[in-house]
C-alpha cells in the first residue's frame, strides 16, 4: 500500500514504508496529463510496442528506473528523445533487448563480452561493443562513435515490451537531463507527460540506481559507469576490472557528464548535520535529526532505492540546499556516490 507522505517534521517518526516518499509530486513538475499511465497488461503492451514502431516516445520500468523509449533505429525517435530530455548529443544512448541472441546482432561479442553477458544478463549491466558494420541502430543513438551499449533488462514488463516491439529500443532515464530518475510511473508523466504517448505502470524500481556500464571491446573489463552490478560482482565473474579515467566533457558512456543527476538545490555531500536551511539526507542509525534517511540499517541496497525519490521530496522551494551523511564506498556505495558526486557537481 501506498503512503502519500513529504518531509518529515523533524519530530515526527520517519516512515518505514517508502513508496510514498517515491510518488510524491515535485513542486516543480508540470502537472501534464497527457500521456496515459496504464497497466502493463498485454493489451497496453501491445498499445506501446505499436507506439515505439511508429516512431513515438514509450515510458516503461526496468529493474534499475523508468526508461523514456524510443526505436532505436529510427533517427527521429532517437531526436526525439535527446529533446525531450534536452540532452547532449555526445552522451550515447543504451539500447535494450530481450536477448542475448537479438543483441549479438547488433555488436561483436569479444570471449569477455560472453562471459559478462552469461553472469549479468538479463540484469543491471550494460556492456559497450563494437557496432556490426550492418548494426541498424542509429549513428545518433551511439553519439557517432563505433561503438554500441547494449542492456538485456530484467524487468518482465521491459522484456515484454521489448519482444513485442521486434526491434531494439534507446531507452535512457525517463527525466530532463541532469535532473534525478524517475522510480515511480507518475514521476514519468509529471516531468515528460506531453512528451509521451504513453507510460507503462510497472510499479516501484526495484534496484533504484542506473545500469553498471562496462567497455568489453578487449580482453580486460573498464568500467565506466558505476551501477546495478557491483565492482565485487564483476571482478569476481571475470578477474581484474580496470577504473579510468575519464573526460567529462567527452563522455563514451551514459552517465559520465560532470554535473548529472542534479537536483535544482545545491548539494553537499559527506555532511554529518545541517547547515542553516539545509535539509539533511541521513544513512544509518542516527540521531533522528534528518529529513530523510536513505537506510537507517544502513543497506546500501535500500539506499540505491531510495537515492533519486528522497533526493525528489528535498528538492523543493523553501530550503536553501540538500546535505548528504558520507555513504560507504563499497559494493553499491560506490554507484550512489558517483550519483551524488555528480549531484554536487559545478552546474
Amino acid at each position: 500500500m501506498l503512503h502519500r507522505t513529504g518531509v518529515q517534521n523533524k519530530a515526527e517518526p520517519q516512515p518505514q514504508n517508502l513508496d510514498g516518499v517515491a510518488a510524491l509530486r515535485h513542486p516543480s513538475d508540470p502537472m501534464s496529463t497527457s500521456a496515459p499511465i496504464l497497466p502493463a497488461t498485454d493489451d497496453a503492451i501491445a498499445q506501446a510496442a505499436a507506439h515505439l514502431r511508429a516512431g513515438r516516445l514509450v515510458a516503461f520500468p526496468t529493474e534499475t528506473v523508468y526508461g523514456l523509449g524510443g526505436d532505436a533505429t529510427d533517427d527521429h525517435a532517437v531526436a526525439a528523445i535527446f529533446a525531450a530530455k534536452g540532452r547532449p548529443s555526445f552522451n550515447p544512448l543504451i539500447s535494450h533487448l530481450p536477448d542475448l541472441d537479438a543483441a549479438r546482432k547488433l555488436a561483436i561479442f569479444t570471449p569477455l563480452a560472453e562471459r559478462l553477458a552469461a553472469n549479468f544478463w538479463p540484469g543491471p549491466l550494460t556492456l559497450v561493443l563494437r557496432r556490426r558494420p550492418d548494426c541498424p541502430v542509429s549513428h545518433l543513438a551511439c553519439a557517432g562513435l563505433d561503438t554500441i551499449a547494449l542492456r538485456v533488462p530484467a524487468h518482465p514488463v521491459a522484456t515484454r515490451l521489448l519482444r513485442a516491439t521486434g526491434r531494439p529500443v534507446v531507452a535512457p532515464s525517463a527525466n530532463p537531463s541532469g535532473k534525478v530518475s524517475p522510480t515511480q510511473a507518475q514521476h514519468v508523466r509529471n516531468l515528460l507527460g506531453d512528451r509521451l504517448a504513453l507510460v507503462l505502470d510497472g510499479g516501484a524500481c526495484a534496484i533504484g540506481v542506473e545500469s553498471s556500464v562496462v567497455d568489453a571491446t578487449g580482453d580486460r573489463p573498464v568500467l565506466l559507469r558505476p551501477g546495478g552490478v557491483t565492482l565485487e560482482a564483476l571482478e569476481q565473474a571475470v578477474g581484474p576490472v580496470t577504473l579510468p579515467e575519464h573526460d567529462p566533457d567527452a563522455p563514451t558512456s551514459p552517465g559520465q557528464l560532470a554535473s548529472h543527476y542534479a537536483p535544482a538545490l545545491p548539494v553537499r555531500l559527506n555532511a554529518t548535520n545541517a547547515a542553516a536551511g539545509e535539509a539533511l539526507l541521513g544513512f544509518g542509525p542516527t540521531d533522528g535529526t534528518e529529513a530523510l534517511n536513505l537506510s537507517r540499517a544502513g543497506d546500501l541496497q535500500e539506499a540505491a532505492a531510495n537515492l533519486f525519490a528522497m533526493l525528489r521530496a528535498l528538492d523543493r522551494p523553501g530550503l536553501s540546499g540538500i546535505a548528504i551523511m558520507p555513504i560507504p564506498e563499497t559494493g553499491l556505495g560506490r554507484a550512489i556516490n558517483d550519483r551524488l558526486r555528480r549531484a554536487a557537481g559545478p552546474r
